[in-house]
């Protein structure tokens, strides 16, 4: 994944991450039990933090592609985060609006993806060449 496309992707999870808070806090809180609405903040609250993580990890990528620097693990970190959000935060919210339960033992999928986004920040960091 580019760095402009990490930008653009972060905006947009970003951005529908509120939505979703909001939208749980005001549109489901009647229409769901608490239980629910806790599984779907918990969804919300993955994909806003991610989604800033995601941010951090493009601009820092654009930076290094800025002096010339490779960044194909930065892509790689990147790419992990959109797709935990998509599959961790994405069957939270099916669940929520009545999908099947089944769904559940896939959400551990999503967070495996972000725990790995999570280790190759880790080795980027320790790849990391002091100036």
């Amino acid at each position: 994944m580019t760095a402009k496309t990490g930008i653009i992707l972060a905006g947009l999870l970003g951005f529908l991450g509120v939505a979703a808070g909001a939208f749980g806090a005001h549109g489901l809180r009647d229409r769901v039990s608490p239980r629910d609405l806790e599984i779907w903040h918990t969804g919300a609250h993955y994909q806003q933090l991610h989604a800033v993580v995601l941010l951090v990890v493009a601009l820092w990528a654009l930076s290094l592609q800025a002096r010339g620097e490779a960044t194909g693990l930065h892509g790689v970190a990147m790419s992990l985060f959109v797709a935990g959000i998509a599959v961790f935060s994405g069957t939270l919210y099916a669940i929520t609006l009545g999908g099947p339960r089944v769904l559940g033992a896939v959400t551990p999928l999503g967070g495996l993806c972000l725990l790995a986004g999570w280790l190759t920040i880790i080795v980027l960091g320790l790849r990391q060449v002091a100036p």
